[in-house]
């Protein structure tokens, strides 16, 4: 689908969602996300809304991934509308000397007065040669 009215919108909140990460600002971060957001982390731990997101990336930002980084601009990266108020964001993900691998990111943002993400997994990026 072709790029919507809220396309600008999705994009700054993938770049607040960056900026929050990378300043290691868990109350930013979490603000990113809808009350009721599933976030899914690269080994599979399960945090569902926004408080236990929050809570989990305070201690995540305080510790194992102090210093761990997402790239302010990461290229390649698509937004793709489902619907006019539904969007789907695959992304670069984190880079950090705790984590084995560099991520993907598949993120879904709605829009509910304001756009926000619903959704959110970490998954290991495959090799260049397979992607």
């Amino acid at each position: 689908m072709a790029a919507q009215q809220g396309d600008g919108e999705v994009r700054q909140l993938l770049h607040d969602m960056i900026e929050a990460w990378n300043a290691g600002d868990a109350a930013a971060f979490a603000g990113c996300f809808t009350d009721s957001a599933e976030f899914v982390s690269w080994r599979g731990r399960r945090d569902t809304g926004r408080a236990a997101i929050e809570a989990r990336h305070r201690d995540l930002f305080a510790g194992p991934l102090r210093g761990a980084w997402m790239n302010p601009d990461p290229t390649p990266y698509d937004v793709t509308y489902l619907a006019p108020d539904v969007a789907l964001v695959v992304a670069a993900g984190v880079r950090s000397t705790a984590l084995p691998e560099a991520l993907a990111i598949t993120i879904t943002a709605v829009c509910e007065g304001g756009w926000r993400f619903a959704s959110f997994h970490n998954t290991v990026a495959a090799p260049t040669s397979e992607r």
